[in-house]
């Protein structure tokens, strides 16, 4: 069977500082579908958000985000369970650095967790560990997160579900007339220098996180899905029909390509 990572952002799942309660409950929805075709390891966002509901600190500051992540996380992973409960779906909170991947002990124990939830049925839940961690320990955004993860267990696909469809030639928020990339082989040169602009306060990310993401997951030889979490029919017709409606695909070149 096919394994995929699943990663959704902060921008997706919360909204005013809340759990967006029908865009996790039709995230779930959606995986509780691809399970009956894949493995699927989901990476989330949303904890700082989430906690900022119960504990309004200065999130700029360190220990203020710190505080808020350690609130949201059981509010996030309480919501999530809820909602795989419906479908009698066992769960499993998985928090990783940048350090687990940096050790050879310590990447391969995460990835015989993780195997060993797949092959008992239970669905793996990941998030940045930054409540114990330091700044150097951590990615600092989860598209970088789960890109990693999705090289480490050796996924066939990374998919990571945004608030935009897909990458443009230009920003469509400003220019009416940009035009979506359906197909990746290779980044424009210089897009992974520009600024991160993530829409939602709560987000680290941005397209560039998205973008380096997609580069590394290309150099590893591996695919990465890029499309919309607010109305995932374009993901769901990718994923179960194989069908390319909206949504980049970056997949490296072939042999005969390079």
């Amino acid at each position: 069977m096919s394994r995929i990572v699943i990663k959704v952002g902060s921008a997706v799942l919360t909204h005013k500082n809340k759990i967006a309660k029908e865009r996790m409950l039709n995230l779930v929805h959606l995986i509780v579908k691809l399970k009956e075709k894949f493995e699927v390891v989901l990476v989330t966002s949303g904890a700082v958000a989430a906690g900022y509901s119960a504990l309004k600190l200065d999130k700029t500051k360190q220990i203020g985000k710190k505080a808020i992540a350690a609130a949201g996380q059981p509010i996030l992973m309480t919501s999530y369970k809820k909602k795989f409960d419906i479908f009698d779906i066992d769960t499993a909170q998985i928090l990783l650095t940048e350090d687990d991947f940096d050790s050879r002990k310590r990447t391969k124990m995460f990835q015989d967790i993780i195997d060993a939830h797949l092959s008992n049925d239970i669905l793996p839940i990941i998030n940045e560990n930054d409540i114990t961690s330091t700044p150097e320990q951590l990615f600092g955004d989860n598209d970088q997160l789960s890109a990693n993860v999705a090289h480490a267990i050796k996924a066939n696909l990374l998919v990571i579900l945004s608030d935009i469809d897909g990458y443009y030639d230009k920003n469509p928020q400003e220019y009416e007339d940009a035009k979506l990339f359906k197909i990746m082989n290779e980044l424009p040169k210089g897009v992974l220098e520009d600024e991160s602009t993530p829409n939602n306060p709560f987000a680290t990310g941005g397209i560039v996180t998205k973008l380096k993401a997609a580069d590394f997951m290309m150099k590893q030889g591996r695919k990465m899905f890029l499309t919309n979490g607010f109305d995932l029919t374009a993901a769901e017709s990718f994923l179960l029909h194989n069908t390319h409606t909206l949504g980049t695909l970056f997949e490296p070149k072939t042999e005969k390509e390079k």
